[in-house]
């Protein structure tokens, strides 16, 4: 197959090892840069071009879109869609899981267990949310956040209270969560292949941490997942990824895939949803071959 890889610099890890897993299995693989894609979207022949070039010939997109071009990059990724180009995730779905407030909607709707949650507008509401999550100590989150960043954990009530207000000054969305104190700064990763939960690792926070980013010197294991885990990890891929969790394509060789993120299950409780499309391969496949 020829795969187009949408990544802004090909010399990246990861963009590097899926370059080099593809070219291993017999497949002719290029690096595109979304953001020097451009488009002529018609309803009889829609197109794209890449620095003059027609880009036609592609088989399937692997979308490595960052968190600030979300809007422009699952925009390309949906014109790859409407000329028949299989994508390894639907930029519906991608969008989805980019907006926390709206991937927990999702996940609600469908009776999966979350950590009570709170979101408002107003100041003058503040009080009465952090009520609502069960008071300090409570977790504040921005909603375009990545990596662990924007997010706080406020142990006091009056902590919580001008965080928010902060936050709000800023004109920032927010949500204010309940603080999982038994998670221990950890939790599950899984990915969701085809229907299947394929493999899953536990991160765990540095000492005084609560949160388990790798990226803030947190380390990663294999874990084997319990059947209330597994459960929810599938049943969160589907919320978000809808009927195309387990769709394949016209040959049966390609499976949609999900990476679920769910907070270190308490009750399967799932703090948060993340798409597969920005995975940091890096510190997860030193953790997977240990």
């Amino acid at each position: 197959m020829k795969i187009g890889i949408l990544s802004r610099n090909p010399k990246l890890y990861s963009t590097r090892r899926l370059v080099e897993a593809a070219e291993q299995r017999g497949h002719e693989v290029r690096v595109l840069d979304h953001l020097r894609c451009y488009m002529n979207i018609t309803s009889l022949r829609p197109s794209i071009h890449y620095k003059g070039e027609d880009l036609n010939d592609f088989d399937a997109v692997i979308p490595r879109i960052g968190a600030s071009v979300t809007f422009y990059g699952t925009a390309v990724l949906r014109q790859f869609e409407m000329m028949g180009v299989y994508p390894l995730n639907e930029s519906v779905a991608i969008t989805r899981s980019r907006d926390k407030l709206r991937s927990l909607q999702l996940l609600a709707r469908k009776g999966i267990g979350l950590p009570v949650t709170g979101f408002a507008h107003s100041p003058d509401d503040i009080q009465d949310m952090l009520e609502m999550v069960g008071g300090a100590p409570a977790v504040i989150k921005l909603l375009e956040g990545t990596q662990g960043i924007g997010v706080v954990l406020t142990e006091t009530k009056k902590a919580a209270e001008s965080v928010i207000e902060a936050f709000m000054g800023l004109n920032a969305n927010i949500l204010i969560q309940e603080f999982i104190k038994e998670a221990g700064g950890a939790d599950l990763r899984c990915f969701v292949v085809g229907g299947r939960v394929v493999a899953a690792m536990k991160r765990q926070g540095k000492e005084g941490e609560f949160r388990s980013n790798i990226h803030r010197g947190g380390s990663a294991t294999l874990v084997k997942l319990t059947p209330e885990e597994r459960s929810t990890a599938l049943r969160a891929a589907k919320a978000i990824l809808g009927p195309q969790i387990g769709r394949h394509t016209h040959n049966g060789a390609h499976a949609r895939t999900a990476f679920i993120r769910g907070g270190f299950i308490v009750g399967c409780r799932l703090v948060r949803l993340l798409q597969c499309c920005r995975l940091g391969f890096g510190g997860h496949e030193t953790s997977f071959h240990q």
